[in-house]
């Protein structure tokens, strides 16, 4: 299950998020769910701001994205 978890501690911007960062997921760095209704912490003045979003860094994020993007998959079939 290796593939839902990667750490780039040697990033020029880590830690880009204020969280625990014993295990923090970069693997979703840039989150593929920017254009969809994901349930995250986000504002939208315009422009989706994910800022203060942890989901995709957290432990459970690899599964949050996938049933997210799964979803929009089955609607726009």
């Amino acid at each position: 299950m290796s593939y839902r978890y990667f750490k780039n501690d040697k990033c020029e911007y880590f830690p880009c998020h204020d969280m625990d960062h014993e295990f923090f997921n970069c693997l979703f760095c840039y989150c593929p769910l920017y254009h969809y209704d994901c349930k995250g912490n986000y504002t939208d003045e315009g422009i989706k701001d994910c800022s203060n979003c942890l989901i995709p860094h957290s432990e459970r994020g690899y599964d949050h994205v996938m049933k997210i993007l799964l979803e929009n998959l089955k609607i726009n079939k």
